[in-house]
Parts: structure tokens; C-alpha cells; sequence
């Protein structure tokens, strides 16, 4: 077990001073296949603006996170950069996450972006390294990207680069992200090096009971992505008619009766069943109340109640991955899932 020590954020004191100077939390952390201790909680990063990151990541700091999950994709690792620098918490106390982007998955490619990152950064070496999809794509793509812009590199050339990473102390662990368990199996079977995690999206909703179950049994720890069902995902990515997660009745019940509120609840959830997660928050208080539910444990009979919320139904459908007439190996979702 970590057990982190807040201290007040001066930038951020005079809104929520008691709150930061309040959380102290004992959280479990997983140990990786390289041996390393990976928090079973972090700070996620995707959809945080400009002006916002560097704030929320020294608030998450201070009040006792020990876990930043980045990708460079998400044009904000100059920002969580500023901020490691700024922290008196040592380097070996911080997991830096970080993932290389479809665009970057040549052999010639991997190594650049690697350290790309870690020069915005501002680090010598990250603690994990993912793939952050398993679909490549040409340099200087639209987004969404166009059919034409859809490419295959074999994900054997891509992983033999990774390897190389931490060959060099670049990384100290590397794994993949959204795959599949055929997608997994098949890295697993390749592999000299085998990923550490397979981060994907995880929420009562989209549970992947059998995903989890093969990545236990293969020593892969799981990252559960938008655990509160992303309400906030960009327009490109939204599905009107999906569900509101947050807004579930019945969740909505089980944290009346627990006293706590629903995303509370979904956090925790994540953490107990054994996965690791990174919720996303650049409110000072929140920062702090999601590290403070994240420690606190559900009934058994509420693990149970959520069980029963699965739906296998994803926010993050990757469709913008799989254009009509795209000259990828994946032509629809289901192929890129394996569904």
C-alpha cells in the first residue's frame, strides 16, 4: 500500500483550501510484470484544456496522487511537464503514463515519439508506455481521419521498437491500449517484452468480464478508462442516443443509500474489482473527493447490484477509426473489437 500525504496547492488554496489539506487515503497499488508498483489510481488527462493541466496535475500532487496518465495525442504533456517540475515530490514517486499515437507505429517512428514526450515532459524515462490503439494511421491525418488515411502496420513492427525502449531506459514498462483479447493474445504470443496493462474503457456499462479474466490470468493489469462513462467526450465521439451513466436510477439509488454520490461510487467500484483508474478533473474539489472515494469500500452487495449494470455498451466506439472503404485491416467496429 502507498500512503500519500497532502499538502495545500498555493495557486488553488483560496477555493478549497480545507479540502486539500484534509485528504489523506491508503489506495493499493498492482505490481506490474517488471516488477514496478503501478497506483491503482491517477489522474486522467485527456479532454483537460490549456490553462487547466498544469494546475489540476500539481492539485492532484499535493492531496496525495502518485499516478499521471498522459498521451501525446492529447496535446497537453508540455503542461503535466510544468508542473513535475514544479512539485517537490521526487521523480521515483510519480507513475508517468504516456502512449504512442496511430500515426507513429513504423519502426522509424516509435522511438521518436518516445521521446517527444519525454522532452515535453520534461523526464528522463516513463514508468509505462502504451499503444494507444490498434490501428495505424499516415502522418498528418484529419481527424477524423479519412479512408485513405487508414494504413496497417503490423503490430509486430511496432512492439519490437517498444521492446527496444525499455531495452534503452527509456521505459520501464510497456503495454497496449483498447486491444482486444484476440489483439492482446496476439501481442502475448509475439512478444519478448509482454505489456504490463491493456488500458480500455471501463465502467459498470462495459464491464469485459472475459477480457479481465484473460488479462488476470496473463499477468496484464487492466486501466479503466472513462469510469464515469466520459459525459464530457468530444462532439466527433457522442452518440445521442447512448445512456447517461451518472444519470442511472438505479446507481442513483445505491448512492443515496451509501451516502455518497454516484460518481463516487463508480470510482470506488472500479478500484475494488481490481482495475486501475484514472478519472479525469481539473476542479480542486473533485480532485481531491475522487482520490477520497477511491479509498473508501463499497458493501459486497453493491460490487453485486453492479454487476448486474452491464450493458457491453461502449461511449468510446472507435468509429471514427473505421471509415467506409478505409485501407486498414479493421473495415468495421466489430472487427476492430473483435465483436
Amino acid at each position: 500500500f502507498v500512503k500519500p500525504v497532502c499538502r495545500s496547492v498555493p495557486a488553488m488554496v483560496a477555493a478549497d483550501e480545507q479540502d486539500t489539506k484534509k485528504a489523506r487515503t491508503e489506495l493499493p497499488s498492482f505490481r506490474l510484470n517488471n516488477g514496478a508498483m503501478m497506483p491503482a489510481f491517477g489522474l486522467g488527462t485527456w479532454k483537460s484544456g490549456p490553462g487547466e493541466v498544469e494546475t489540476a496535475v500539481l492539485a492532484s500532487l499535493e492531496c496525495g496522487y502518485r499516478h499521471i496518465d498522459c498521451a501525446s495525442v492529447y496535446g497537453n504533456e508540455a503542461e503535466v511537464g510544468a508542473a513535475l517540475k514544479k512539485t517537490a515530490i521526487p521523480r521515483e514517486e510519480i507513475f508517468v503514463t504516456s502512449k504512442l499515437w496511430n500515426s507513429m507505429h513504423a519502426a522509424s517512428d516509435v522511438e521518436v515519439a518516445c521521446k517527444e514526450s519525454l522532452t515535453k515532459l520534461g523526464l528522463d524515462f516513463l514508468d509505462l508506455y502504451l499503444i494507444h490503439w490498434p490501428v495505424s494511421l499516415k502522418k498528418g491525418h484529419a481527424f477524423p481521419p479519412k479512408a485513405d488515411e487508414v494504413t496497417d502496420v503490423p503490430v509486430e513492427e511496432t512492439w519490437r521498437v517498444m521492446e527496444t525502449l525499455v531495452d534503452k531506459g527509456l521505459v520501464k514498462a510497456i503495454g497496449v491500449s483498447n486491444f482486444s483479447m484476440p489483439k492482446l493474445q496476439h501481442v502475448l504470443e509475439l512478444a519478448r517484452i509482454k505489456p504490463a496493462v491493456n488500458q480500455i474503457e471501463g465502467h459498470p456499462y462495459l464491464q469485459q468480464p472475459a477480457l479481465k479474466a484473460f488479462c488476470d490470468e496473463n499477468g496484464v493489469i487492466i486501466t479503466a478508462y472513462s469510469p464515469l462513462g466520459s459525459p464530457d467526450r468530444p462532439p466527433r465521439v457522442f452518440d445521442e442516443s447512448d445512456p447517461v451513466l451518472l444519470e442511472d436510477e438505479s446507481l442513483a439509488r445505491i448512492a443515496t443509500e451509501l451516502g455518497r454520490s454516484p460518481a463516487d461510487v463508480l470510482i470506488r467500484w472500479a478500484v475494488q474489482r481490481g482495475t486501475v483508474v484514472i478519472p479525469k478533473s481539473v476542479t480542486p474539489k473533485r480532485i481531491v473527493s475522487n482520490l477520497e472515494a477511491a479509498s473508501k469500500p463499497l458493501p459486497e452487495a453493491t460490487m453485486a447490484a453492479l454487476e448486474k449494470f452491464d450493458r457491453g455498451l461502449r461511449f468510446i466506439k472507435g468509429l471514427v477509426f473505421v471509415p467506409p472503404d478505409n485501407q486498414g485491416p479493421f473495415k468495421t467496429v466489430q472487427e476492430l473489437w473483435d465483436e
